[in-house]
């Protein structure tokens, strides 16, 4: 029973329940992109140059029998999504930033005046 309880205690805490739903919303977000990367950015972008490569699909590019279109589509869904990551958690930081504490004021005058009754008196007494 001891086994069952540790593997329950470990499966349901926030961390991995965290994790569950980040890695969910991670794979929507990776459809998300995909979708916006070979529906917009490629048509939008990459056609004319496709277009002069004489190539109707991105997956078809290819160098000397090396298709690269694939790998190229890849890299440009991963900089999107490394953007977009980049800015959330920038905008996340900044929320979470606590406003820096106001640097203590200087000594008011009546603190000045006390500090110098207190320097002459005990040079006073060191005498």
């Amino acid at each position: 029973m001891g086994f069952v309880k540790e593997f329950k205690d470990f499966a349901f805490k926030g961390n991995v329940i965290d994790l569950a739903v980040g890695v969910i919303i991670g794979a929507a977000f990776s459809a998300i992109v995909k979708s916006f990367v070979d529906d917009i950015i490629t048509p939008l972008l990459l056609n004319p140059a496709l277009e002069k490569a004489n190539v109707k699909n991105i997956a078809e590019l290819s160098w000397n029998g090396v298709k690269y279109g694939n790998f190229l589509s890849s890299v440009i869904s991963f900089l999107i999504v490394a953007f977009v990551l980049f800015l959330l958690i920038k905008g996340i930081n900044s929320l979470n930033k606590k406003p820096e504490e106001a640097a203590p004021a200087g000594p008011t005058e009546d603190q000045k005046l006390l500090m110098e009754i207190r320097d002459l008196l005990k040079s006073k007494n060191s005498l």
